[in-house]
């Protein structure tokens, strides 16, 4: 035993704890993993790739079209899944109740461009004007597939 001498349990400790810090930001991290993909909208398809693609911000009249592939392709509108008849149906309805609506088409990159150009078309024929297409930007330094 030591007389008149502080003991180690009374000195401050001046190191930082990380620890708890550590954990928050790895279940912050986590729950961004989960969250991230279910944020998207509409069906997953992969999307063509272009230089210098058009940044526009969301807004809610956008609506969303989405062409998968498939045999024959699959159309969605929203996340309801359409013949291409009943497609057209909506459409036409969907422009009898907003027809400044804007249509936007997330279309498969492995989609013959014809059944692509058939959605541009159906909306067309509806009677919106705005009508475009979803593109994601070419990564640099990546090899070109054959």
């Amino acid at each position: 035993m030591s007389m008149g001498g502080a003991s180690s349990r009374d000195k401050l400790q001046s190191d930082i704890n990380v620890t708890p810090l550590v954990d928050v930001c790895l279940v912050l991290l986590i729950i961004f993993m989960v969250v991230t993909p279910l944020l998207q909208k509409g069906i997953a398809v992969q999307l063509p790739t272009t230089d210098n693609p058009d940044k526009k911000p969301e807004n809610a009249s956008q609506k969303l079209i989405t062409v998968g592939w498939a045999t024959p392709p699959a159309y969605y509108l929203e996340a309801d899944q359409l013949s291409k008849d009943n497609l057209q149906k909506r459409l036409e309805e969907l422009y009898q109740r907003s027809p400044n609506a804007e249509i936007i088409i997330k279309a498969d990159q492995r989609l013959k461009y014809g059944a692509v150009k058939e959605v541009m078309k159906l909306a067309k024929e509806a009677g919106f004007q705005n009508v475009g297409l979803i593109a994601d930007k070419k990564q640099k330094g990546v090899a070109a597939k054959s």
